[in-house]
């Protein structure tokens, strides 16, 4: 049994977005069918048939592995905010007569300073590269921001099974149900 064109629609809507409403409303579905039967069209079997071959065919045309996803996820997950900034000492400096010139302490030494200063880009793996979030320059200054480490773990956690949403039971059970209609008295008061 093949699809229809509207169920072929909604599959293809589908992997847009992974939302299974708005997915039925795209393909021409009623709001309302929608609002209230998406899910149960993800749970025909040709239909989740059909969309895993799609998954698997897009996976297969773009490369996207498992394996790369993780890859990527753990890249972000161990980076070291440390690749992308160095924390180091200058010396002071104040410009006299159009010349910098050191300031110096009462003993005649340097008065040194700590600042941040931002890797070249040339500098960093293309692994490091792929972590960053943002590269700009601000208001105040250049702002280098890796990607989310926390999401990145979280991601990762769920993916190993580190946490766990909802308890899964896996036992055998016997259900044993009692009628009690009563003895056929019934009092009335």
């Amino acid at each position: 049994m093949g699809l229809t064109d509207k169920q072929r629609k909604f599959c293809d809507e589908y992997l847009i977005d992974l939302n299974a409403t708005q997915a039925a409303i795209r393909a021409g579905y009623t709001e309302k069918y929608a609002n209230t039967n998406a899910s149960k069209l993800l749970q025909n079997t040709t239909i989740s048939q059909y969309i895993g071959e799609r998954q698997k065919e897009l996976s297969r045309k773009t490369e996207i592995t498992q394996e790369r996803v993780i890859r990527e996820l753990a890249l972000i997950a161990f980076s070291n905010a440390t690749d992308y900034a160095r924390v180091v000492e200058k010396k002071m400096k104040i410009e006299v007569n159009g010349v910098l010139v050191d300031v110096l302490d009462e003993d005649g030494n340097p008065i040194m300073y700590r600042t941040v200063e931002p890797v070249l880009t040339e500098e960093l793996t293309d692994d490091q590269k792929r972590a960053l979030a943002v590269i700009k320059k601000g208001r105040d200054g250049l702002e280098v921001r890796p990607c989310s480490k926390e999401k990145a773990l979280e991601l990762l956690g769920r993916h190993l099974g580190m946490f766990k949403d909802k308890v899964e039971l896996d036992t055998d059970m016997e259900l044993n149900i009692t009628v009690d209609y009563g003895d056929g008295d019934n009092e009335e008061g």
